[in-house]
């Protein structure tokens, strides 16, 4: 049973354990409120999860943390450091750029020392043109950063003043003008093109279609990069034992089933282990789940908007092994190596299958460490489509099309990687999404500002997470944390008082599985 002192204060049931909603949890508990997480897997962190190896745990999500900002300010909600919770690491280098016939580059979070490297590797012209790009993707972030990353949703009005008094952001802007176009107009160098249009694939779409825009994802990159030690999923662990202390109260292998409207908003939410009577829910998963029914038909209706198609989905590697070869000496935490053919790549994508020649992201997740130890943590990424059919041989035609590009440039592993996970896989783990890692897709003029917001239309249930605006990754998830708890204490204090109906058993107890011990 709660506290005495506790029973009036609001009560939070948080539907997902991942970074959006462990940041809600967070900060509805520092701000008074009950709070508890059900959260269907063992662990939390959603996608920022691990694979057990003879190393230790592999990442199958995320790998590296940016605008830190955020993270910092949830342990300081919870009264201590993000140092003094989890082991992260400053990296000096952004990442190392290979391709079939040159390379490697590297980019740093200092402007004029990748001027530097971009005319070691390209040419002067070149230096001037990423300049230019870094000049332009600043003023971008820059205008958009309060009203569509720190906003509750899109404001337009704002967005257009800060347009109009910047005239030079819009090339960016125009109707139809996709970031492969915008490249062009920076660089010539179709290596330097290749590279910077990745920016789209970290929010899960093709640099031909996405908007340019979104090149502003290189200027989060930019500000700095941090690894955890031990994974972006022992950062999520470190979160969860900080809500803890702080009075979060957490129930892991549970489901959460359906919840229950009453008096036209939420009352309720049943899990297969029991229910909790809520004054408000956060829902951090992907949106589509409610609008499939996942969570019952009060929560069914409550997306005001349509969701789109799902962004890309991915194959992930992740294993334990001893590199050899040339470049094995060469790796740093973060590597990209691209193919001869971004056409090989992002046609099949378009077309709903597995790419022909992949460009690979390598996560040498141990080169953090000096020196590494002699078998060694690594994560594969290859993007694919979500919501696509398996072909019976997928598991062989990507090793092919991974190991061996990997072996041509000087690169192979001991004993042989295994593994996998699919986007079918993900479509399984992670209901409604198709097998998308990022939520709607980003690719069309008006994606961004079509994205699912915090509130919903059933007063008392928000939505956190990756998929909801302000968009994909670890620091735009906590930004939509942010957003969810800031809406529901607001819309919380507003609404008029009124006695809460009693419901049969509705005191929130302590399950034998869960409730009694401390999360894992």
């Amino acid at each position: 049973m709660p506290a005495a002192d506790s029973i009036s204060r609001p009560n939070a049931v948080v539907i997902g354990a991942g970074m959006g909603g462990l940041g809600a949890a967070i900060r509805l508990a520092a701000k008074g409120c009950n709070v508890i997480v059900i959260e269907s897997a063992d662990l939390p962190g959603g996608k920022a999860r691990a694979r057990p190896t003879a190393a230790g745990p592999a990442a199958m999500g995320p790998t590296v943390l940016t605008l830190r900002a955020e993270l910092d300010e949830l342990f300081h909600l919870c009264g201590t450091t993000t140092e003094a919770e989890v082991a992260v690491i400053r990296l000096a280098r952004l990442a190392r750029h290979w391709w079939p016939d040159s390379g490697p580059l590297d980019l740093f979070p200092d402007r004029e020392a990748n001027i530097e490297a971009v005319r070691a590797f390209a040419g002067a012209r070149e230096a001037q043109g990423f300049a230019a790009f870094d000049t332009a993707t600043r003023a971008l972030y820059d205008a958009f950063e309060t009203p569509v990353m720190r906003a509750p949703e899109p404001d337009l009005a704002a967005i257009a003043r800060a347009t109009l008094r910047r005239p030079a952001l819009w090339s960016a802007l125009l109707p139809g003008m996709t970031l492969d176009r915008w490249l062009k107009r920076h660089f010539r160098d179709p290596r330097l093109r290749q590279l910077f249009g990745r920016y789209a694939t970290y929010v899960g779409g093709r640099p031909g279609h996405t908007p340019a825009v979104l090149a502003l994802v290189w200027q989060a990159e930019a500000k700095g990069v941090w690894a955890a030690r031990d994974g972006i999923q022992s950062v999520a662990a470190a979160l969860a034992r900080a809500a803890e202390r702080l009075g979060v109260r957490f129930h892991f292998a549970t489901t959460a089933r359906r919840i229950v409207r009453q008096s036209g908003r939420v009352s309720l939410v049943e899990t297969d282990q029991g229910h909790h009577p809520a004054d408000l829910v956060i829902f951090n998963g992907d949106p589509r789940a409610l609008a499939e029914g996942h969570l019952g038909e009060a929560a069914q209706t409550a997306l005001p908007r349509a969701l789109g198609k799902p962004s890309l989905s991915a194959y992930v590697w992740s294993f334990a092994a001893a590199p050899s070869g040339p470049l094995a000496q060469d790796l740093i935490h973060h590597n990209l190596f691209f193919t001869a053919d971004p056409q090989a790549e992002f046609g099949p994508i378009g077309r709903g299958r597995m790419p022909e020649s992949p460009t690979l992201y390598l996560n040498a997740q141990d080169r953090a460490l000096d020196p590494p130890p002699p078998l060694e943590r690594f994560q594969i990424i290859l993007n694919g489509p979500a919501d696509a059919a398996s072909p019976p041989d997928e598991d062989q035609t990507c090793h092919t099309r991974t190991f061996p590009p990997l072996a041509r440039m000087g690169l192979t592993f001991a004993p042989d990687p295994d593994g996998l996970t699919r986007p079918s896989d993900l479509a399984l783990r992670f209901a409604g999404s198709k097998g998308a890692i990022y939520g709607p897709s980003p690719e069309g003029v008006l994606a961004t500002f079509r994205r699912p917001v915090a509130r919903t239309g059933l007063p008392g249930l928000y939505l956190a997470g990756g998929a909801v605006h302000p968009g994909a990754g670890v620091p735009m998830a906590l930004l939509s944390a942010r957003q969810a708890a800031q809406q529901a204490l607001m819309d919380l204090t507003s609404a008029t008082p009124s006695p809460r109906t009693a419901m049969p058993g509705g005191m929130s107890t302590a399950f034998p599985k869960t409730g009694p011990r401390p999360s894992r």
